[in-house]
């Protein structure tokens, strides 16, 4: 039976219990909601793959309550300090070496000399890392391809009696999940966009290596699976016409003649697309599913700020399935 927990004090207490005791907790952030475990605890990190059914060579995030704790684990340079600075609390990843004697769980990790770390905007979700005294690994709270969760019904959805507990919330205000930064190399390296943009990014770092400007191998970090975000439905991708058996996408002005239609933002925002990209993504895969529909079209989406995030997510939607 998975509880689902107010965000009082007591509930944050009862979530932070469980997680000490080597239970999985999904909670809300200001990104998507996660599905945190005891990130020192190699068993309780397993049970997140479980869970998810994740390949398990792909690494979790760990959060942390503030920047100091999130380098107790990981080796920061200046770089590192300016964006923490900056963008902590929020929706930054950092990828950095993992400090001698760490306590980060190997599984968590993937095998790899490096953790990525971030430290989450939000009154409840600070109070739950500092209740809980432990680095928290959390990938987001959903099968392992699925459309990642923005509020916690859609946790429930996708994993009730998998999970111990749902701490509630509310929906989050991002949308997507954390931009990820590696800072392991010679130069930035971004692994993957969310919702720290990355202009933002360059006017701290400089410039920045692109995930397009390389070829992919081992995963560093989360997010990096191409058939990733999947709804069962194909996706289309930069639909410049729609046919009456297709769900539709749509960003600004519906093109005409889909059998439904979820607008991300009718004003063409895309902060406002971001913060309801999986919310549509569910709802055509579902909606269009039982109508009979074929598939769904995404419309374009811009090149720029979270739209490059928003892309990536569609990207992935549309990658071929692994056999």
């Amino acid at each position: 039976m998975t509880e689902r927990l107010e965000a009082s004090d007591a509930g944050i207490a009862r979530a932070a219990d469980l997680l000490r005791a080597g239970g999985l907790v999904a909670f809300g952030t200001e990104t998507v909601y996660g599905l945190g475990a005891d990130a020192t605890n190699d068993t309780a990190v397993a049970h997140i793959f479980a869970a998810k059914e994740r390949p398990r060579f792909n690494p979790l995030i760990s959060h942390f309550p503030d920047a100091e704790a999130a380098f107790a684990e990981a080796v920061p340079n200046d770089l590192a300090r300016r964006l923490a600075d900056r963008f902590w609390p929020g929706p930054l990843t950092l990828v950095l070496p993992r400090q001698p004697g760490g306590t980060i769980s190997d599984l968590a990790a993937a095998g790899l000399p490096s953790v990525a770390v971030r430290v989450p905007r939000g009154a409840v979700t600070a109070a739950l890392l500092r209740a809980t005294g432990r680095p928290v690994a959390a990938p987001s709270a959903n099968l392992s391809g699925k459309v990642s969760p923005s509020d916690a019904y859609h946790v429930l959805r996708g994993l009730t009696g998998r999970i111990d507990a749902v701490l509630d919330s509310g929906p989050c205000q991002v949308g997507v999940e954390s931009t990820v930064l590696d800072l392991t190399g010679t130069a930035p390296m971004l692994l993957r966009p969310g919702g720290v943009t990355i202009e933002a990014l360059a006017e701290i770092c400089g410039p920045i290596s692109h995930p397009d400007d390389y070829a992919d191998t081992l995963p560093v970090s989360p997010g990096r699976m191409e058939s990733h975000y999947a709804p069962s439905l194909p996706v289309r991708l930069d639909a410049q016409e729609v046919g009456a058996d297709e769900a539709l996408l749509a960003f600004g002005p519906e093109l005409p003649g889909a059998g439904l239609v979820w607008n991300l933002s009718p004003s063409g925002t895309v902060d406002e697309a971001a913060a309801r990209l999986f919310a549509g993504l569910r709802f055509l895969d579902s909606e269009g599913a039982r109508r009979g529909l074929t598939r769904i079209a995404a419309m374009p989406i811009p090149r720029a700020g979270l739209g490059l995030a928003i892309r990536d997510r569609l990207r992935r939607a549309a990658s071929p399935r692994p056999a």
